[in-house]
């Protein structure tokens, strides 16, 4: 527990040390990016040296002719499909924004009001959602989505739309299979067991994580079938 409570209070500084740098990166939203994503990188750093938390990532294999391929990494991440990830901890959220160039989140409104971490979100193309709006709010929202998608950035999803614990299954949000209906893009599942490392709430504990780029799935898919593939390798 002692670790738990050193490594929360020394990313805790980690942030605050970073603040001035994101508000002078407000200046230009590549300037922002390349802060949000040193910062991501001290975090990733900061978990490895202190909590003893590496990480693999592994992605799909191909077949083609017979013959397993590694996948390209590049056809997939770079807005050509829908990235939509299990969400279990701070730390797949640094992975991936990390690992997949431009990428944006959408997120709740009120996450973007936080002073000057939200502003910095806000200014690399970040998108708040208010929840309350229905069906009128996800139209303006699939509008957002296509202008970031249109400057070669790559939407990352959480369905589940809330940090889960090591198996537990939480129903999937119906606005994921809405933009990918509308947006005609493909799915990609993502699967983590972060959850077992840095959980919500808890005892940190060392290991390596791993985190599982899933095929791309149709648009059209189900709720159900996203809900397995990305649950596929969970805790």
């Amino acid at each position: 527990m002692l670790k738990t409570i050193f490594f929360n209070f020394i990313i805790y500084i980690w942030f605050v040390l970073w603040t001035p740098f994101l508000l002078v990166g407000l200046v230009s939203s590549k300037l922002e990016r390349s802060f949000i994503l040193a910062d991501a990188w001290g975090v990733l750093f900061l978990a490895r040296i202190i909590a003893g938390i590496k990480y693999e990532i592994h992605y799909p294999v191909n077949n083609e002719n017979g013959i397993p391929l590694q996948h390209n990494v590049n056809s997939r991440l770079d807005g050509r499909a829908i990235i939509a990830s299990k969400h279990m901890s701070v730390l797949e959220v640094g992975i991936l924004v990390t690992h997949i160039p431009n990428a944006f989140f959408i997120m709740k409104r009120e996450l973007l009001w936080i002073p000057i971490y939200g502003w910095a979100f806000a200014r690399i193309g970040l998108i708040g959602v208010n929840r309350k709006r229905g069906a009128t709010n996800m139209n303006i929202l699939v509008n957002k989505v296509t202008k970031n998608i249109m400057k070669g950035m790559t939407l990352i999803i959480f369905p589940e739309g809330t940090r889960v614990y090591p198996n537990q299954n939480v129903p999937l949000k119906r606005g994921l299979l809405f933009l990918a209906s509308n947006l005609k893009l493909p799915i990609m599942p993502v699967g983590v067991d972060t959850g077992l490392y840095w959980p919500k709430r808890g005892k940190i504990k060392s290991g390596t994580t791993h985190i599982y780029f899933e095929p791309e799935i149709p648009s059209s898919a189900s709720l159900e079938e996203i809900r397995q593939a990305i649950n596929k390798h969970s805790c």
